[in-house]
């Protein structure tokens, strides 16, 4: 992978991991999650990770027609990629989680590739007042919670997507998780070119040490050669540092409220823009472009916005 090819960046608006009372600038309503996007995309975000919310609480949801209250503002006020969740939240079953990118058919969707841990709880030490009783819930029961992503559930993924012409943001969160993808190439089941988003920082998954940077990305080389288009996203603190490790290699970027809601220590960033402008400056200082929508369309053979479904 080149140097010199533009750089996408991807905005993760808003997410099921952190909640309402953790940053007032969390997005929650649609309205919300509209005018932040529109202004990730904005400030150069080519792609938009995006999750659903239950405007009154801001719980996760899963509910296509939740997704229908900003999807199509969203594609009408920006020509950014509008990527769905098929992770939703690591309570839903995987068929909760499915239902928006199976009814909406969007160009790229997320698919998780493996079961795995999914550390929460730690949070509850920083924070420790909630408005809402299923905050604290949320946090408390990631204790005891297997992340559900079986080869049955991927291959499903899979086969719902292919079939609606849907790419996937393949999240690897470990070693396995790569080795995972390469067995549905095998298999026939995922085609190039493919969006690889490692995942760094997050309890259960690989840590965010320079070292595990480097053998995920040493490991998705062997495995895929100049088939994939690798990209990173840090959890929390870990954000903008392994971003800066992955820039330096020509790869490619995640920001957002859903990994962090930091933009320096000890500072909550104001918008999902906010930390689009800081990945963006990031790659200017390294001499790197930042890839357009249609740009990101091209690199990952993309459908197209006109042949979603919404």
């Amino acid at each position: 992978m080149p140097a010199s090819r533009k750089i996408i960046i991807s905005c993760a608006v808003t997410g099921a991991i952190h909640t309402p009372s953790m940053s007032k600038h969390l997005p929650v309503t649609p309205r919300q999650i509209i005018d932040e996007g529109i202004a990730a995309a904005e400030a150069g975000a080519a792609i938009l990770h995006l999750h659903a919310r239950d405007p009154e609480n801001g719980r996760p949801t899963q509910e296509p027609e939740a997704f229908r209250a900003f999807l199509p503002q969203l594609r009408q006020a920006t020509a950014a990629v509008l990527n769905l969740t098929t992770g939703g939240s690591p309570h839903m079953s995987v068929q909760e989680r499915l239902r928006p990118a199976a009814e909406l058919k969007p160009e790229i969707a997320s698919l998780n590739m493996g079961s795995m841990n999914f550390g929460l709880y730690p949070m509850l030490k920083r924070f420790s007042e909630f408005r809402y009783e299923w905050e604290r819930q949320h946090l408390e029961n990631s204790r005891d919670l297997v992340f559900k992503n079986t080869f049955a559930d991927i291959q499903h993924i899979l086969e719902i997507g292919n079939a609606n012409g849907t790419r996937f943001e393949f999240e690897c969160y470990d070693t396995s998780h790569l080795y995972n993808l390469a067995h549905f190439v095998d298999r026939g089941l995922a085609k190039p070119p493919f969006l690889v988003q490692t995942v760094f920082g997050l309890l259960g998954g690989i840590g965010a040490h320079p070292e595990d940077v480097a053998h995920l990305k040493r490991t998705a080389d062997r495995l895929f050669g100049d088939d994939y288009v690798w990209s990173v996203l840090g959890a929390g603190r870990n954000q903008m540092p392994v971003a800066a490790l992955a820039a330096a290699q020509g790869g490619n970027l995640r920001v957002g409220l859903e990994d962090s809601l930091w933009i320096g220590p000890g500072k909550l960033a104001e918008s999902n823009a906010d930390q689009v402008r800081k990945a963006r400056e990031l790659l200017a200082g390294l001499g790197l472009d930042v890839a357009t929508p249609d740009e990101a369309r091209e690199m990952l053979a993309l459908k197209g916005a006109g042949n979603v479904g919404f």
